[in-house]
C-alpha cells in the first residue's frame, strides 16, 4: 500500500499533473488517481496549485511549506497553520486550466472526500480481512496507524529533510539537496536539487533507477505514457558543472583546478 500511495503521488500528482513531465492516456490516468486517492491527502487541484507555487518561489514566503522556516513547519506545520498572505496571493495566479480540462482530474476533484474515504481508509482495512483472514485490530494498526502516516511523512520529507540536508551537485545557490534517504522513503524524490533544476525531467533525477520512474518507463513500453521528457546529458553536465557544489562525481574526472565548461 506504500509503493502503490506513492506512485500515486510521485508518478501521478507529482511528474503528471503538477509538471508535465510526460502524457498518460486516460486508462494510466485512473490508475494514478486511484493510487493517489489512497495517499489520503489534498485533493489533486489543491496538490498542484501548491506544488506550481513552491517551485515558482521556493523558500520564500510565497511558498507553503518554506524550509526557511524551520525543519518542522517545512515538514507538517504548514498544514496546521494558516497560509502566508504571499501563499494565497502567489497561489490565485497559477495556471490551473490544464487541471481542470483533465476529466479525470476533475471527477477526483469534485469527489476527493468520498475517494479518500474508500481507498485511504475502507478498503485498505477491509481487504486484508476479507481476502487473507488478517484480525480487523491488525488491518486497522497496519494500515491507519501505519502505513497511512509513513506514506505522509516520507512525502512530507522532501519538503523538509531535501531541503535542508544534503549535497547540491546541480545547482550551489539553492537550498533543494540530494538526499538519498529521502530517495529511499519516496520512491525516487531525493535527488531534489536535480529536480528543482529540471522540474520538467520525468525521472526526477539524472539517473533511471528509482521505482518511480521504471513504473512510468512500463507503461511507456506499453502505451499508455508517451511524450517523455528529459534534458540532455550535455546539458546536465554543463549544469553540474557551471552552477554546482563541485560533489557531482563528473568534477573527479576533471583535473585539478576544475575548469567550467560550455
Amino acid at each position: 500500500m506504500i509503493t502503490i500511495a506513492g506512485n500515486g503521488v510521485t508518478a501521478g500528482v507529482h511528474r503528471l499533473w503538477t509538471h508535465r513531465s510526460y502524457k498518460a492516456k486516460w486508462q494510466l490516468r485512473i490508475i494514478l488517481a486511484v493510487c493517489y486517492a489512497s495517499a489520503g491527502m489534498n485533493d489533486i487541484f489543491e496538490w498542484v496549485r501548491d506544488h506550481r507555487v513552491h517551485h515558482k518561489y521556493t523558500d520564500t514566503n510565497a511558498d507553503p511549506h518554506n524550509s526557511k522556516r524551520g525543519f518542522f513547519f517545512s515538514h507538517v506545520g504548514w498544514l496546521m497553520t494558516k497560509k502566508h498572505p504571499d501563499v494565497i496571493q502567489k497561489g490565485r495566479q497559477v495556471d490551473m486550466s490544464d487541471i481542470l480540462a483533465d476529466p479525470i482530474a476533475v471527477f477526483t476533484i469534485k469527489y476527493a472526500p468520498i475517494l479518500k474515504f474508500i481507498f485511504a481508509l475502507l478498503l485498505p482495512v477491509m481487504l486484508p480481512v476479507y481476502a487473507w483472514n488478517e484480525t480487523w485490530s491488525r488491518a486497522f494498526v497496519s494500515q491507519i496507524f501505519i502505513r497511512y502516516v509513513l506514506v505522509l511523512n516520507f512525502t512530507w520529507s522532501v519538503n523538509s529533510v531535501a531541503h535542508i540536508w544534503g549535497s547540491r551537485p546541480y545547482d550551489a545557490h539553492i537550498n533543494p539537496t540530494e538526499s538519498l534517504i529521502v530517495d529511499y522513503v519516496t520512491s525516487g524524490e531525493g535527488s531534489h536539487n536535480y529536480h528543482h533544476v529540471f522540474p520538467w525531467d520525468y525521472k526526477a533525477s539524472e539517473f533511471h533507477n528509482s521505482v518511480t520512474t521504471n513504473t512510468i518507463k512500463f507503461f511507456a513500453k506499453i502505451g499508455w505514457a508517451y511524450d517523455l521528457k528529459e534534458p540532455s546529458e550535455k546539458l546536465v553536465k554543463i549544469v553540474a558543472m557551471n552552477k554546482g557544489d563541485g560533489s557531482h562525481p563528473l568534477w573527479k574526472a576533471v583535473p585539478y583546478p576544475a575548469s567550467k565548461i560550455d
